[in-house]
């Protein structure tokens, strides 16, 4: 059997040019035939969920705020304390304590304006907002790991959980799609 044999079922076949056995694949498109964008039209469920997530991390985080602000007022008030007046080095501590509570309180409000911003913008952010909100969830859940052990437990579980649903396959899809 030689190489132009028709009946030699190693040679090639009828009607092809050699070196071009496979059909070329048809070009790619970013637009599907009727011009609209591809990707997911709806939101994917995991990114809802963590979308909701967000804003109940936010609600914790104001509440979180206000407790941190009636210890600041607390303290304050426990400054100006008849008996703790003479007490000059409780009155240097609170000084300086007083302050940090309220700088505190102000981290935790701004974290918390953070998730809402974040949670508002699934709808039509990038890639961009799936990374912030990624690091967000991360850094979230480290510090529910550590300095608020019992209290955080729920932040970070939440942090997790939103870390997870955006980093899925149909999460990037999501903030990967094109839009119009």
């Amino acid at each position: 059997m030689s190489f132009g044999d028709p009946n030699n079922p190693y040679g090639q076949q009828q009607g092809q040019q050699p070196g071009y056995g496979y059909p070329q694949a048809p070009p790619v498109q970013p637009y599907a035939g009727g011009g609209y964008p591809t990707g997911p039209t709806e939101m994917p469920g995991g990114v809802k969920a963590a979308r909701v997530m967000l804003f109940v991390i936010a609600g914790f985080q104001v509440i979180g705020a206000i407790f941190a602000a009636m210890g600041a007022v607390g303290l304050n008030e426990a400054k100006n304390d008849p008996a703790l007046k003479d007490d000059l080095q409780f009155q240097q501590i609170a000084d300086m304590s007083v302050g940090a509570v309220w700088a505190i309180a102000l981290l935790i409000l701004l974290w918390g304006v953070l998730a809402i911003f974040l949670g508002v913008k699934f709808g039509s952010g990038g890639n961009g907002i799936r990374v912030t909100a990624m690091v967000f969830g991360i850094i979230t859940a480290v510090l529910g790991i550590y300095p608020f052990v019992l209290v955080g437990l729920v932040h970070t579980v939440l942090a997790i959980l939103i870390t997870v649903f955006v980093g899925k396959s149909d999460g990037g899809a999501w903030f990967n799609r094109q839009r119009v």
